[in-house]
Formats: structure tokens, sequence, C-alpha cells
């Protein structure tokens, strides 16, 4: 038995007082003379025999009584060993949307909820915390209003991260008991790793499961192809279920101005193709109805009006291939001569290509080298007869190149590094047989940029880095068929269409994303991104010839965003939550060790308050002392 103040129980030392009335008599006898007692002295024996036992009784019953008061006062109970340590809550709560799935109450998120308002103690201290909120050392009437209003997120925590930031909310005190609720759905979105454990910290993982777990998503679109009149827009669907087909609506702002139906293959996949006019400015949002999780049921895209890429050439070779390859209705294509150079133009090119110079100019190497530090892209195309120390005190400064020395022997271009990001989404299949181009001549070089296409001994014939490319060889008809290889057009154009970032067709929220801007900032000048009453600044690089941004941890919700400079539009941007959580597949929580796994929030409260669980006694000896002052009462009225 424990008492929850003991210190009373030193009142114990006042029972010593009655005792001592009851054993010592301070009254004195006096002696009365009677002339015949005789007769009176059985009557006499017989009065003292009875207040003798009078005395004893009342002397118990009043220690038991006074005992039974301090016994009550001092508040003893009965509990287990771990009732007496401090106690530590810390609940996980998951709020992604996956947990927006349907149950009879609701959805889990809501159902969740409720059963905390409902089983967890208003007066218990605890620490409460989701993807992307934190409650720390509160009572639930603190937070009543933000539970009933919790938002969803993209953000999902993985389990492992859920674990370590739960144990970082603990204090360091090893005698207290610590308690981690986890109450999520447990996606199998990732591996659980073997470190998923936690010690002496007691897990509950409290695992929630919709009634229906069948979902159909939007998952991606993408522009499938272009032609000067029209373009076809591709978009790809998957469902969980066994769902045979599914209207799809197409708007343009807040008109509907396509919709078809998507039917799903054995593979439970659908692919729809829906066709947009070239040259208009769409501000595209795809939907579906479904009742599974509504977040993937619509998917936001926009197609801004196209800018025109700006190509300079300086050429002291023929650049008529560069003119066909850059046509006027994407790029802005300019050739001049070595000599005949506008130096106040080179800064708002995107292009600069050096087009088989012998000698680069000391003022443009000056001017090239501020243009590239400044965003700009260039191409250097080496003449056969270039001056190698000339070149060397150029290309030296950009990726550690240097040339050694030309070899005149023919050799293939044989290699493509598909994985550059030049190459992306060029080729469809990875090609290894066709007809090589070839060179007669070529640089060799040593440098630390990767290899774009190779020659056949392994030498580089195009190498790039952060947007300056070098050539080992001139491409002339006389020294290459280059021009006449199917590689000529891709390699290209894909470095011209880079050199101004096109925006795509949408991003995805929770990636580091950057985007060109065809907008030069002058003075305290900066983009805004806006939508309706939401504002903010992202990251921001201005150049001579454009901007570029950043988008990080801004914005936080799906949509189309306009880009602004003060109250001039530009253009817009799409954001559409990560599909991580649209695949209605879970966690095999058995394989945790060390772990409990209830799928009743209430068994977990009520396991711990058996923990918990304290028997209290002061009201037995509060019953106890009434029960004894009634038989003081009772001893006063019979012994008379």
């Amino acid at each position: 038995m424990l008492f929850k103040y003991p210190e009373l129980l030193w009142a114990f030392f006042l029972l010593l007082i009655p005792i001592f009335i009851h054993l010592f008599q301070l009254r004195r006898f006096k002696k009365t003379p009677f002339t015949n007692v005789k007769l009176l002295q059985k009557v006499v024996a017989q009065s003292r025999k009875s207040s003798a036992i009078k005395k004893w009784l009342l002397l118990i019953s009043r220690v038991l009584l006074l005992s039974g008061l301090i016994l009550a006062f001092s508040q003893p109970y009965f509990a287990s060993e771990s009732a007496a340590f401090a106690k530590e809550t810390v609940i996980y709560l998951d709020n992604s949307f996956s947990m927006q799935a349907k149950t009879e109450n609701g959805t889990l998120l809501q159902d969740a909820v409720q059963k905390l308002l409902k089983d967890l103690p208003t007066d218990k201290i605890f620490t409460l915390f989701t993807n992307d909120k934190v409650f720390s050392d509160i009572t639930l009437p603190d937070i009543r209003n933000e539970l009933l209003m919790l938002p969803y997120t993209y953000d999902q925590l993985e389990l492992k991260d859920i674990l370590l930031k739960g144990k970082n909310f603990f204090s360091k005190d090893e005698k207290s008991i610590k308690y981690l609720v986890l109450i999520s759905d447990f996606q199998n979105r990732t591996a659980i790793q073997e470190s998923d454990t936690l010690g002496n910290i007691q897990t509950f993982l409290v695992g929630l499961k919709p009634e229906n777990t069948n979902n159909t998503v939007l998952d991606s679109a993408y522009i499938a192809e272009e032609n000067p009149t029209t373009t076809d827009l591709s978009v790809n669907l998957s469902t969980t279920g066994a769902l045979e087909s599914i209207p799809v609506s197409l708007y343009n702002d807040d008109k509907l101005i396509a919709k078809t139906a998507a039917s799903f293959d054995k593979n439970r996949k659908s692919n729809i193709i829906f066709t947009l006019p070239s040259d208009e400015v769409i501000k595209g949002r795809i939907e579906i109805s479904d009742i599974g999780l509504p977040y993937d049921n619509q998917l936001f895209f926009n197609i801004n009006q196209k800018e025109k890429v700006k190509v300079l050439s300086i050429s002291e070779a023929d650049s008529g291939f560069l003119e066909r390859i850059f046509t006027e209705d994407e790029f802005i294509f300019t050739d001049v001569g070595i000599n005949t150079i506008n130096y106040s133009v080179l800064e708002s090119q995107n292009l600069i290509v050096l087009n088989e110079l012998k000698t680069i100019p000391v003022s443009l190497k000056n001017t090239l080298g501020d243009y590239t530090q400044k965003g700009g892209h260039l191409i250097i195309i080496p003449a056969s007869e270039a001056n190698i120390e000339n070149y060397n005190s150029f290309i030296g400064k950009y990726f550690s190149t240097s040339i050694s020395n030309r070899i005149d022997e023919e050799r293939n271009i044989t290699q493509i590094n598909f994985d550059h990001p030049l190459y992306k989404n060029v080729f469809v299949q990875r090609v290894s047989n066709f007809q090589y181009p070839r060179v007669t001549s070529y640089f060799k070089i040593g440098t630390t940029a990767p290899k774009i296409l190779s020659l056949q001994d392994q030498s580089a014939f195009l190498v790039g880095l952060d947007g300056i490319y070098l050539f080992t060889a001139a491409i002339n008809t006389n020294n290459s068929n280059f021009k006449n290889s199917p590689l000529i057009v891709p390699t290209f154009y894909s470095i011209g269409a880079n050199s101004l970032k096109s925006p795509e067709l949408y991003n995805t929220l929770g990636q580091l994303t950057t985007v060109d801007v065809k907008a030069t900032m002058t003075g305290d000048n900066i983009l805004k991104v806006t939508q309706k009453d939401y504002e903010f600044i992202p990251e921001q690089q201005s150049f001579a010839n454009k901007t570029i941004l950043s988008f990080a941890f801004n914005p936080t919700k799906d949509g189309i965003y306009d880009i602004s400079e003060q109250s001039r539009f530009i253009q817009n941007i799409s954001f559409n939550y990560p599909r991580a959580e649209s695949e209605s597949k879970y966690l095999d929580l058995d394989i945790l060790e060390n772990n409990a796994v209830i799928n009743n929030l209430t068994e977990v409260f009520e396991t711990m308050e058996k923990d918990d669980s304290v028997t209290e006694l002061w009201k037995w000896f509060t019953i106890f002392a009434l029960l004894f002052m009634l038989a003081e009462v009772l001893i006063q009225k019979i012994f008379k």
C-alpha cells in the first residue's frame, strides 16, 4: 500500500494522548464513609467492572476513529509498479492524402480525430504531431478545434522519419515511461528498415483501413504530337478496381472544351488523346468523378504562348545548316561574320554558336565570358586550322578543358550518351546500329566535362556542361559528313531548345523545380507568383536574357498560378500533387518487432490506463472512521 501524503502518518503519535488519558486517570478518588456498606458491596463491584469495559471499548473506538481519519487524509492507494513513474505520451496522426479514404463515419482522418476526442482523457498532457504540424505539451481541449479542422497534406513522412521525429519529442528522463502512438493507414510506399524500433519506448501502431480500397487516378499528361495547327494532349489514367470506363472532362479555365470516356485494359491502365489548337493559350484542368481518393481526381496544366529562342551564329564557314534547324517558327536566328559582330546584342541572345573560327578575338572572349556567367548558352565548333593556344586560353575557363593536338585520321562517331540531359525524351529507343557519321581529322582534348558523342577510339566528339558545348572537330563537308547524319538535328535542336527552357505542362509539388521566364528584371523589380488571394515571391536569378525561378517549398496547393512583374502578366505555371498515395497497398506491421500492433485506438488508451491504474482507499478509511464514531455513540448509550 502506498500513500499520496505519507507525511501525515506522523499524526499516529497523537494517538498516545487518548491512550495516556485512559490509562492514567488524573482524578483523585475521595472516600466517603457510609454507615452500612455491606449491602452495597456487590453493586459497587459490578459497577466498577462495567466502567472498565466501557473505558476500554471507548479507547479502542476512539483510537480506531482517529486512525481511520489519519489514513483517510494521507490518501492510501494500491498501484502497479509503473504507476509510480512519470508518463510521457507522443501521438502521430497521419494527415496525408491517403487518409481521405472513406469509412462509415466519414474519412480515415475524421474517424481517427473523433476517436481521439472520445477516448483520450481531457486532463492528459501529451504531444501530437502530424506530417506538417506539431502541438507540444497540450491537453485535448487546447487543440480540439485544430483537430476538427486539420487539413490534408501531400507531404507524407516515411516510417523511419516518423519514429525518429517522435523519439525527439520525449525527455531524456530514463525513469519516465514513454508511449509513442502512431495512427495511420501505413501505406506501402517505403520498405521497413530493421532499425525501425525505438528501444525502451513503448510504441503502439494503430493501423486504419478504409472500407473500399478502389481508386481511379489521373496519372499524368504530356504533349504527344505537335503540328502547325493542332497539339495532341495525351492523358494517362489507372485504376485499382474493376472499372471498365470513366468519363474524363477537359476544361480551359472554367470552360468545358472536351469530354470523352477512358476505357481500361486488363492492366487497369488507360490512355486518351485530346486535340487542342496549337496557337491558343490553355489554362487546363482535366477532371474525373471517382468515389475513391478525391485529391487525384483533377490534373492542372497550362500551355503558354511560345517564346522564340534567340540564336546567334558567328561564322567563318557555311551556316546554312543552322538556319534550316533553327526555323523561324520557334527561333530567331541570326548569322554574322567575325568582323561584323554587334557586341551590344550578344547579352540578349539565348544561344551563341562559334562556327569554325580559326581564332577567337580577345574582345569576343571577354564578352562571351560575361555572357556565359549570366546564364547564356554557347556552342563551340573549332575550325580544322584552329589556333590551339588561342582556343585553350578561352575554353579552359569553362570546364577544365584543353586541346592537345590535331589528329589527321578518319574516325567514326559510334557512341551516344543517351543518359545525357541533352537527349532526354529525344530517342524512342536506344539505337545501336545506324550509319555512323565520320570525321577525317579531330582534336584530342583533355576534359572533365561529360561526353555526349564519342568516336570509335573513345575520344570525345561532343562534350557539354552547364550550357557550354564543345565539338572536337570541324563539321564542314570537307572534314565530316555529320551534317548529313540523323544526329545533327536532335543535337542542335535540343541545345537550342534547352537554352531557353520552356515550362513543362505542369510541375509536381514537393520537388525542386526551375523555370526559365522570358523577362529581364531591372532595378528592384521582382517576379511574383499569385493565385487569387495567395501570393509569394519565389527564389529568382535574373540574367540579361531571362530570369530563372526556383520552387522548393512554395506553393503548397495544386492549381494554376500567374507569374507577373508588378501588374504585368508574364505567363502561367501549374502544380499538381504527387501521385504516390493513390495506390492502396499497405505495410505488414507485424514484421516490426517490439511494437504493439493494435487496430483499435480505444484499446491503446485502455492499455495505457491499466499501466497507470490506481485503487484509492481513502473513501474506505473514511467509512471506517464514521463506523467507529457510531460505535462510540452506541457504547456511550449501552454502558451508562
